[in-house]
């Protein structure tokens, strides 16, 4: 399992139109790919979910990988994440 950690500095939070295109982009992806903010943990290719957590700016969220392409999965969330949030 391969996981990484982010701020997001977005003013907006993750709201929808950049969570779509994260989800397009990891919707290329066969491992299993998760988003947690706090205690909750949500499916990271599942609009209704990533909206549901209601992330906001400042919040520390987790993204983790888990299969047989995780690496690459972990990086390609990483530059999304880092260039639109």
């Amino acid at each position: 399992m391969k996981e990484f950690q982010y701020v997001i500095t977005d003013p907006l939070g993750i709201h929808a139109r950049p969570a779509g295109e994260l989800i397009k982009e990891l919707s290329r992806f066969r491992s299993t790919i998760t988003l947690a903010r706090g205690e909750k943990t949500v499916d990271a290719r599942r609009i209704f979910a990533l909206m549901g957590l209601a992330v906001k700016q400042g919040d520390r969220i987790v993204i983790r990988a888990e299969g047989g392409d995780e690496e690459e999965a972990i990086e390609a969330a990483k530059k999304i994440l880092t260039s639109k949030f």
